[in-house]
Protein backbone atom coordinates (compact mmCIF):
# COMPACT_ATOMS: atom_id res chain seq x y z
CA UNK A 1 0.00 0.00 0.00
CA UNK A 2 1.49 3.49 -0.93
CA UNK A 3 2.06 5.83 1.50
CA UNK A 4 -0.73 8.32 0.63
CA UNK A 5 -3.41 5.08 0.46
CA UNK A 6 -2.57 4.69 4.07
CA UNK A 7 -3.31 8.20 5.15
CA UNK A 8 -6.37 7.96 3.24
CA UNK A 9 -7.86 4.95 4.36
CA UNK A 10 -6.99 6.23 8.09
CA UNK A 11 -9.27 9.33 7.58
CA UNK A 12 -12.03 6.52 5.97
CA UNK A 13 -11.60 5.01 9.69
CA UNK A 14 -11.59 8.55 11.63
CA UNK A 15 -7.44 8.74 12.11
CA UNK A 16 -5.29 11.28 11.36
CA UNK A 17 -2.10 8.76 10.82
CA UNK A 18 1.14 10.52 10.59
CA UNK A 19 4.58 9.05 9.74
CA UNK A 20 7.20 8.50 12.44
CA UNK A 21 10.95 7.74 11.33
CA UNK A 22 12.22 5.14 13.84
CA UNK A 23 15.90 6.82 12.98
CA UNK A 24 15.38 10.09 13.84
CA UNK A 25 11.87 10.12 15.84
CA UNK A 26 10.88 12.77 13.10
CA UNK A 27 7.26 13.04 12.58
CA UNK A 28 6.29 13.11 8.45
CA UNK A 29 3.66 14.85 6.93
CA UNK A 30 2.65 14.48 3.55
CA UNK A 31 3.30 10.89 3.57
CA UNK A 32 6.32 8.94 1.73
CA UNK A 33 8.75 6.68 1.45
CA UNK A 34 11.53 8.52 3.06
CA UNK A 35 12.37 10.72 5.43
CA UNK A 36 12.95 14.36 4.58
CA UNK A 37 15.43 14.76 7.47
CA UNK A 38 17.42 11.94 7.59
CA UNK A 39 16.29 10.24 4.85
CA UNK A 40 15.77 6.68 6.42
CA UNK A 41 13.26 4.29 5.29
CA UNK A 42 11.82 2.50 8.49
CA UNK A 43 9.03 4.53 8.93
CA UNK A 44 6.01 3.76 11.48
CA UNK A 45 2.62 4.76 11.31
CA UNK A 46 1.26 6.72 14.29
CA UNK A 47 -2.16 8.49 15.11
CA UNK A 48 -1.72 12.00 15.36
CA UNK A 49 -2.58 13.77 19.47
CA UNK A 50 -4.92 16.63 17.19
CA UNK A 51 -3.84 19.40 19.26
CA UNK A 52 -2.47 22.48 17.56
CA UNK A 53 -2.40 26.05 16.84
CA UNK A 54 -3.65 27.93 13.09
CA UNK A 55 0.13 28.40 11.39
CA UNK A 56 -1.70 31.06 9.00
CA UNK A 57 -4.86 31.68 6.56
CA UNK A 58 -6.82 32.96 3.99
CA UNK A 59 -10.53 33.58 4.24
CA UNK A 60 -12.28 32.32 0.47
CA UNK A 61 -15.21 35.00 -1.03
CA UNK A 62 -18.33 32.62 -1.92
CA UNK A 63 -21.54 34.06 -2.90
CA UNK A 64 -24.20 32.75 0.14
CA UNK A 65 -26.24 30.74 -2.67
CA UNK A 66 -22.47 28.67 -2.92
CA UNK A 67 -21.87 28.08 0.74
CA UNK A 68 -20.67 31.52 1.40
CA UNK A 69 -17.19 32.60 2.94
CA UNK A 70 -15.25 29.80 4.53
CA UNK A 71 -11.17 29.34 5.17
CA UNK A 72 -8.33 27.56 4.29
CA UNK A 73 -5.96 27.06 7.18
CA UNK A 74 -2.23 25.95 7.48
CA UNK A 75 -2.32 24.36 10.62
CA UNK A 76 0.75 23.50 12.73
CA UNK A 77 0.44 20.23 14.66
CA UNK A 78 1.65 19.54 18.21
CA UNK A 79 4.04 16.79 16.42
CA UNK A 80 5.50 19.70 14.22
CA UNK A 81 3.67 18.69 11.09
CA UNK A 82 2.11 21.02 8.70
CA UNK A 83 -1.12 20.43 7.01
CA UNK A 84 -3.90 22.18 5.24
CA UNK A 85 -7.22 22.11 7.06
CA UNK A 86 -10.47 23.93 7.75
CA UNK A 87 -11.38 25.44 10.98
CA UNK A 88 -15.14 25.38 11.69
CA UNK A 89 -17.57 28.46 12.63
CA UNK A 90 -16.93 31.80 11.39
CA UNK A 91 -13.77 32.22 8.81
CA UNK A 92 -13.51 35.78 10.53
CA UNK A 93 -12.89 34.89 13.82
CA UNK A 94 -9.57 32.42 12.47
CA UNK A 95 -6.59 33.77 14.02
CA UNK A 96 -2.83 33.25 13.68
CA UNK A 97 -2.01 31.39 16.80
CA UNK A 98 -5.54 30.37 17.31
CA UNK A 99 -4.97 26.55 19.55
CA UNK A 100 -7.37 24.54 17.31
CA UNK A 101 -7.87 20.36 17.60
CA UNK A 102 -7.92 18.92 14.58
CA UNK A 103 -10.75 16.27 13.47
CA UNK A 104 -11.83 13.25 10.42
CA UNK A 105 -14.68 15.22 9.36
CA UNK A 106 -16.13 15.70 5.60
CA UNK A 107 -16.08 18.07 2.72
CA UNK A 108 -17.83 17.03 -0.60
CA UNK A 109 -18.62 13.63 0.33
CA UNK A 110 -14.96 12.76 1.17
CA UNK A 111 -13.25 12.23 4.79
CA UNK A 112 -10.75 15.49 5.35
CA UNK A 113 -8.66 16.75 8.02
CA UNK A 114 -10.88 19.97 9.93
CA UNK A 115 -10.35 21.54 12.98
CA UNK A 116 -12.56 23.37 16.19
CA UNK A 117 -11.10 26.10 17.60
CA UNK A 118 -10.02 25.58 21.16
CA UNK A 119 -11.14 29.33 22.30
CA UNK A 120 -9.41 32.26 22.42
Amino acid sequence: MTPDAHFKDGLAAGEIRLQRCTSCDTHIFFPRVLCPACHGTDLNWVTASGKGAVYTFTTVRQRPEKGGDYNVSMVELMEGVRMMSRVDGDPLSVKIGMPVTAYVGEIDGAPAVLCRSEGI
